[in-house]
Parts: structure tokens; sequence; C-alpha cells
């Protein structure tokens, strides 16, 4: 597998690049888009194969027949995740954004109160206020340099209208990889604030050597009443443009209310991505994700290492996904003067922690998930930015 020759998406209609400079004043030319959650890496070629062969045929028709593409879900999430999924609890819906909007609708009313651990996911808040519910945030403590759920505080800030907590596992920004002991604490509390628990495992593959991911359904299976999975092939296998994610519901009566909501909306898969999935959950699919997470653990080790050189600031320790995490409060600086030496003089764009909510207010977040030699780049640029600290 080639991770190391980079691809122009330069004009490719790549919002990652072709929208950073009018986002963030980073032009394409000569600075390096470190921002919107892809990879600069082309797919396994089973994914081109299948691909191919759908444009040699040339109809591209409506999608039948989905035993093969349910099949392929339920083999890769028992022989990567040990975790046994029913077929009949699986849901198409045009990515976990919309998944997560989906479960929102159908599991909550207006004006209900969804938890949301912070700093998280940005999308998660701006569905849930779009959907006219209330966001509620509950702060994660940070301890010995990473994130920590602290449970006695967050259960003295529920007032009884939460219906909903939505659990990012593994943890994006911060890159955690919550232990089962964690989870178990999760579920209670669900439990505790009679909450359904709607578990985004859009990372789950994304895991550093030496560190394993549990499926919140085998962390307790006793919430299953309760409890809504989410996976996706996009981010594993870069293919976020097909906007295929799975929301998975072992429950019957969740089940039958979550079906009832997506007949309601008229919501159908994108062929395109069915046939990538399929292709993807095979075992040339795993091989190369296996390739593929030892290569960001090498882009992890440099980024890392270059980032503690730079007095001031600090790399969260990233345990999964390809999102650094990186506090610049030991510069003194305020918000404005890093994120400017980062964009300006550094031409990086990445996410302000800010969107991510109450905790991010220190930090960007920088995505590592490109060449070896782009993540070296961008380490010289940051610390001849910040060199005057050295």
């Amino acid at each position: 597998m080639d991770f190391d020759t980079p691809v122009n998406r330069i004009g490719t209609h790549s919002v990652k690049w072709d929208a950073m400079e009018a986002i963030y004043g980073v032009p394409a030319s000569d600075g390096i888009a470190m921002w919107v959650a892809d990879m600069e890496f082309r797919p396994p070629t089973c994914v081109q194969t299948a691909l191919e062969k759908m444009l040699a045929h040339g109809v591209y028709g409506y999608y039948g027949d989905e035993t093969e593409y349910l099949d392929a879900i339920c083999w890769w999430m028992k022989t990567r995740h040990g975790w046994t999924v029913d077929r009949a609890g699986i849901f198409t819906t045009h990515g976990l954004v919309n998944g997560t909007a989906m479960c929102i609708d159908a599991f909550t009313k207006p004006g209900d109160g969804v938890v949301l651990m912070t700093p998280v996911y940005h999308a998660f808040s701006r569905i849930i206020k779009g959907a006219g519910r209330v966001v509620v945030e509950c702060p994660l403590a940070v301890v010995d340099g990473s994130y920590q759920m602290d449970f006695a505080a967050w259960d003295a800030q529920m007032t009884g209208g939460e219906t909903m907590l939505i659990l990012c596992s593994p943890h994006n920004p911060g890159g955690r990889v919550w232990t089962e002991a964690e989870l178990r604490g999760v579920a209670d509390f669900a439990k505790r604030h009679d909450l359904i628990l709607v578990s985004d495992e859009i990372h789950h593959d994304l895991v550093m050597p030496g560190n394993k991911h549990i499926v919140m359904a085998n962390a307790d299976p006793d919430i299953a009443d309760r409890l809504v999975m989410m996976t996706a092939t996009t981010k594993t296998f870069n293919i976020a443009g097909a906007h295929s994610g799975n929301v998975i519901i072992a429950d019957p009566a969740l089940r039958a209310r979550f079906a009832e909501r997506m007949n309601a909306m008229g919501i159908s898969p994108n062929s395109f991505g069915m046939f990538m999935a399929t292709a993807a959950y095979s075992p040339e699919g795993a091989a190369w994700v296996d390739a593929l997470c030892a290569y960001l653990d090498g882009n992890r080790k440099l980024f890392d290492a270059g980032i503690a050189t730079i007095p001031g600031l600090k790399s969260m320790p990233l345990q999964a996904t390809y999102l650094a995490w990186v506090d610049f409060s030991g510069t003194g600086m305020t918000q404005a003067e890093f994120i400017n030496r980062v964009q300006t003089v550094a031409k990086i764009a990445t996410n302000h922690g800010t969107a991510f909510g109450t905790g991010g207010e220190t930090y960007l977040r920088f995505n590592i998930a490109t060449t070896r030699a782009q993540v070296a780049e961008a380490v010289a640029r940051l610390q001849a930015a910040f060199a005057d600290l050295q």
C-alpha cells in the first residue's frame, strides 16, 4: 500500500483544498490543508475495482438485494470488533451526520435536551440546534493531559429535561479510546437519567497500535433497550463523498421507531456507497486498514515529536483517529494570536477548537492523515512560526 505518493486534489471540488482560502485565508497553492476530516490517500484497490465494475456496466439504477452488502457489514463487525450484528437492525443513512439527525428526529421532541461530552465533533451541536432541541454540554475533564469522564459533575447538571446522549467513541477531537469501565459508566449514566444513547463509532477502525476499541454494544449488553449504534466505511476507507453510514439498532421497539421515521422521510441508500462498502468490508480492505493504522502511527509520532519542541504547545496523546488535538494555552497567546501564526505565518488550515464546544477554546485540530513528507513540512512550518518561543 502506498501512502507516500502525494495526490493533487486542488481543483477537484475537494472542500478541504478548494474552500480553505475562502474560509481560512490559506491559499491552496502554498498552504497545507489539515482541517476537514478526510485523508489524502486513495482507498484500497478493492473499492476502486468495485467502482470500475459499475462504470464498465454503465447503468446506474436503483440498488436491489442487499444480502451481500449486509453480510459484509456483519462480517466486518464480527471479525474486526467481536460484535454480532443482526442484519434486520441495519439501516443505511446518507452518512452519520444524517444518521444522527434521524436519531434526534425519531427519539426526541422539540425542546428536549441532548447531552454532549464536550469538546466534541462540531456537527452534533449544529444538528441538535437545527432540530429545535437544546444542547446540554457536559465538559470532559483533562487529567494528566488526557480527557476523562466526570460523571459526578454531569449528574449534578441533569434537570430531567434531557432525553438523549450522543457519545463519540473513539473521541473526536481528543483521540481517546474509551476503556470498558468508562463505557459502562456511560451506560449507567444513560440509565440513571433515562437517556437514549447514540454511540457514534465512525472512527472505530482507526486505532493506534497498542490500543483496543470496545464496541458500546459489547461493553454493556444490558443497555440494548436504549442503545443506537452508528458505524460507517467512510472514515475508515476515505470514501466520505459516498455519504453512506449505518445506524444499527438491536432493540425491536427502537428499531420500529427509527424505521417509521426513515419511511416518513423517504430515505433510501446510495448505490455507489453500498457497492463501495461491500468491497471495503473484506479481507483485502482489512489488510489495507492495518497498513493504514501503522502509517498513521508513524505520522503521529513525527507530529507529536515536533510539537513537543515548541514551548507552550502540547499535543493530546492520540490513541485513535487521525486528528491531532493541540493545546496552545501554554504560549500565553490569545486565540486570535495563535490562530494567526498557524494560518498566516505557517499557512496551515486547521479546525478551530471553539467549534467543538466548551473546553476547546485553546486548541486547534490538525488532520495528520497525509503523506509523511507533508506532516514533516507542517511541523517545520509550525516550529518556524513559533521560533521566538524557543
